[in-house]
């Protein structure tokens, strides 16, 4: 594996503030999801100029140009019956639900006790059924697996400072009907020391099914003199027992490079929050915001036998 696995898209950023219908001060960390008709729906964050964030949707024939953006927000905070919002709704993840015919939008909800992990369900992105904060603060980086483990559905998450741990590492937890949430287990543990990965990690995309197993993009993030560099890495899990790692990437596949990833709100910052995949079962599309600020996508041919 090397630092070349994704290819920048020629036409980079895809989506900037410039390009909305209304005004707001960046666009980024985009969920994405191919639709049944086959566009792509990215559902981006999007920062007002009050610093506050919601999400809106913007939808693409062919992932990467022409896209037609929703004229107002598609989700803002509902802060009348979900106080939890009060700051904000940010960082989405699409996951297409077959047996609901639904899609579970994870996202993260930012009240006055931090940020908590909250779950929606919709199926046209218009409307959506508001399950509430399922992760209490401080917790976030969450997506829903597709299908059910045994009885259960399993939510992939990044809670800080838990008990006997340490820091901010990777969990998955368990429930019988999307509300009640428990058999937490952490699954991916930041490292130590000088590794890219060593002070805090997170979930990026949601999991990816394969053959081999269901693999993992996440994010890493390093401290240094200069401040925080984030980037991305790869690991791999089981199928039928998603909380056993079979493989761990060692060095990074993706990191900032150009100037649109290097220099903005924050710099250097990569954060993919989905993808999606090509009809020929082997290109991947990634999405990400690039320094919190704009969005732009890299495709790789992600076959399992390279990264199993």
């Amino acid at each position: 594996m090397d630092n070349s696995l994704f290819v920048r898209y020629c036409g980079n950023p895809i989506l900037t503030a410039d390009d909305w219908p209304y005004s707001c001060n960046t666009v980024f960390n985009p969920a994405a999801v191919r639709l049944k008709d086959g566009r792509t729906l990215l559902l981006c964050r999007v920062e007002d100029h009050r610093g506050m964030s919601h999400l809106c949707a913007a939808r693409s024939t062919d992932g990467l140009t022409n896209w037609i953006i929703d004229l107002t927000p598609t989700m803002q905070p509902d802060i009348e019956n979900h106080p939890e919002e009060i700051w904000g709704v940010e960082d989405s993840r699409i996951t297409f639900v077959p047996e609901l015919d639904r899609y579970a939008v994870a996202y993260t909800s930012f009240s006055g006790s931090g940020p908590g992990v909250s779950l929606a369900l919709t199926d046209d992105f218009r409307s959506f059924e508001r399950f509430g904060t399922v992760m209490p603060p401080e917790d976030k980086d969450a997506a829903l697996l597709p299908r059910r483990i045994g009885d259960y559905r399993a939510m992939i998450h990044r809670p800080v400072g838990s008990i006997g741990a340490g820091g901010a590492h990777i969990w998955i937890s368990y429930s019988p009907d999307l509300r009640h949430w428990g058999s937490h287990k952490m699954i991916l543990e930041a490292r130590k020391g000088a590794w890219w990965d060593a002070d805090r990690i997170g979930l990026s995309p949601p999991l990816i099914e394969t053959s081999e197993g269901w693999l993992m993009l996440y994010h890493g993030v390093r401290s240094t003199v200069a401040g925080k560099v984030y980037r991305v890495g790869l690991a791999l899990f089981d199928l039928e027992q998603p909380e056993r790692c079979l493989r761990r990437g060692d060095p990074w596949l993706f990191a900032s490079e150009t100037d649109y990833e290097r220099g903005g709100d924050v710099e250097n910052v990569v954060f993919p929050c989905g993808t999606t995949v090509a009809d020929d079962g082997d290109t991947l599309h990634m999405y990400y915001g690039a320094a919190d600020t704009c969005v732009p996508s890299p495709h790789s041919d992600l076959k399992t036998s390279r990264v199993a």
